[in-house]
């Protein structure tokens, strides 16, 4: 993955994490940048550090993903800027209490920006890389989208649905040679953890990975030409007997008839 003169990636929730650091790989790689997030004085620091030490054109939009009229000026780039190749959907917010203890309002939070932004933004960049024949989306989603009981059950199922959204996406862009991937981190060293409502210090050492290691994953994932990216699965093997599980589910998922099982005795 390495841009060329022309190329450009837009990033969401870039001013810290997991987006700053994708901004900092994408632009030694190459690229020029669009870096979008609530915090523009972070935004601005960040632009003048990667321009200073890559060369690279940075521009900011100060935007809350969460708030529709500024989620309508990112797509209106989306829209526009034909020099946009690559989408990382990286903004989101987390959750770690269970249900009886969550404020139904957060959720609703939640669920607007993991799951409405990341759709509308993917939505706004598709037409234009398909018309242009190239491009590519990142969709940062988590490993508990395929398991949900390890936290928040609302935040799990918004990661579900940027799993399935990502391979719904894979299936009908593979013939305009558009690159999807979703990204599975565990629990990785950034501030999410304090602003989910559990301080890193809580979450076991040995399950957390910096985010750079997460990144630096990512990006090999993707170069290697991965849909699915878990960084910390020691086996990739894992993975496609997972899949390979599923897929084998597919052709008997919708019958004429119920299974056996439940139809009526005698």
């Amino acid at each position: 993955m390495t841009g060329n003169s022309k190329d450009t990636a837009l990033i969401t929730g870039a001013s810290s994490g997991i987006g700053a650091i994708y901004a900092d790989r994408l632009a030694r790689r190459g690229y020029d940048l669009i870096l979008v997030a609530r915090n523009k004085a972070r935004l601005n620091a960040l632009a003048k550090r990667l321009t200073d030490e890559t060369g690279r054109a940075v521009e900011v939009i100060g935007a809350d993903l969460g708030n529709k009229d500024d989620l309508g000026r990112v797509e209106q780039v989306l829209h526009t800027d034909a020099s946009i190749t690559t989408l990382v959907n990286n903004a989101g917010v987390g959750a770690t209490a269970p249900l009886l203890a969550s404020d139904i309002d957060k959720m609703e939070e939640l669920i607007t920006l993991n799951v409405n932004a990341l759709t509308r933004l993917t939505y706004a960049a598709v037409p234009g890389f398909v018309k242009r024949g190239t491009g590519a989306i990142i969709n940062i989603a988590s490993i508990v989208g395929i398991a949900p009981e390890l936290l928040n059950g609302v935040y799990g199922g918004s990661k579900a649905f940027v799993l399935a959204f990502t391979l719904s996406l894979q299936k009908e862009l593979a013939d305009n040679n558009i690159r999807v991937q979703a990204v599975l981190p565990g629990a990785t060293a950034t501030d999410f953890w304090g602003i989910a409502g559990t301080p890193l210090e809580h979450v076991p050492t040995e399950i957390v990975m910096s985010a750079e290691d997460m990144v630096d994953a990512s990006l090999a994932g993707f170069d290697l030409g991965e849909l699915v990216t878990i960084p910390a699965l020691p086996d990739a093997r894992d993975w496609e007997a997972y899949e390979a599980a599923r897929q084998k589910l597919m052709p008997n998922l919708s019958l004429s008839a119920p299974a056996v099982r439940y139809r009526a005795a005698g």
